[in-house]
C-alpha cells in the first residue's frame, strides 16, 4: 500500500449549533494531540490542535447568531492529526473536498454532510471515478411499484392453462411428452418469479 505523503482539507465547512460545541470539544480526546481554544471578539472562537511533532492545526469558527461556521483551507503530513481532523469531519458533518497525496497520484475525496459522495484518482495525464454516492431509495421505490413481475406470472399462468387443455385434447403419446416438457419449464418459471 502506498505512503500517504499529505493531506490537503480544500474549502472544507463545518456547521455547528452552539450546543455542538462542548461535544465537539470532547471529541479532541488525543493525549499526543494538544488543544488550546481561543475566544475572539463576538464569541468567536479559534481551536489550536497541535500534535507532539510540531504540526499544528487552527480551526476557526466565527459565531453568526446561535451557529459556529468554520470555514478552512490547509495541508497535513502527521497521520494521527490527520485522523482526528477526519474523524471531526465525519462527526460533525462536514462539506468539501479531501486530497489526500500518494507518490505518483492523488486522491480527491468529496464530503457532503459528513459522508463521502465521490473520490477520484488523478494520475499523470489520467483520471478514474473510483467511488460515486447513488440515491438508490428512488430505483428501490420504483421497482416495488413496478407490477412487471405480476404481469409476466399471469401470462405464465394463462399459458399453463392453455397447455393443460391441449394435452386434454391430445391422444398423441409423444404430443402429451412435449407438452409435459413445456409445463415442466413453465413451472420453473413460474416457481422462479413467485420466489
Amino acid at each position: 500500500m502506498a505512503q500517504r505523503l499529505a493531506t490537503e482539507f480544500v474549502k472544507a465547512r463545518l456547521l455547528l449549533p452552539e450546543s455542538q460545541m462542548s461535544r465537539f470539544m470532547q471529541h479532541i480526546q488525543d493525549p499526543r494531540i494538544h488543544c488550546h481554544v481561543r475566544v475572539l471578539d463576538g464569541g468567536s472562537r479559534e481551536i489550536v490542535l497541535e500534535d507532539e511533532s510540531g504540526e499544528e492545526v487552527r480551526l476557526p469558527f466565527d459565531r453568526r447568531r446561535n451557529l459556529f461556521v468554520c470555514e478552512l483551507s490547509f495541508r497535513l503530513v502527521n497521520p494521527r492529526l490527520t485522523h482526528l481532523i477526519r474523524q471531526l469531519f465525519v462527526a460533525f458533518k462536514g462539506d468539501g473536498m479531501v486530497r489526500r497525496i500518494y507518490p505518483g497520484f492523488v486522491m480527491l475525496d468529496f464530503y457532503a454532510e459528513g459522508s463521502v459522495r465521490r473520490i477520484i484518482e488523478l494520475t499523470p495525464g489520467a483520471s478514474r471515478l473510483v467511488f460515486e454516492h447513488r440515491d438508490q431509495i428512488p430505483e428501490l421505490e420504483y421497482r416495488f411499484a413496478s407490477t412487471d413481475i405480476e404481469y409476466e406470472i399471469a401470462c405464465i399462468r394463462v399459458q399453463v392453462d392453455r397447455l393443460l387443455d391441449w394435452r386434454l385434447a391430445t391422444r398423441s403419446a409423444e404430443e402429451i411428452k412435449q407438452i409435459d416438457a413445456l409445463l415442466c419449464e413453465e413451472a420453473f418459471r413460474l416457481f422462479s418469479l413467485e420466489a
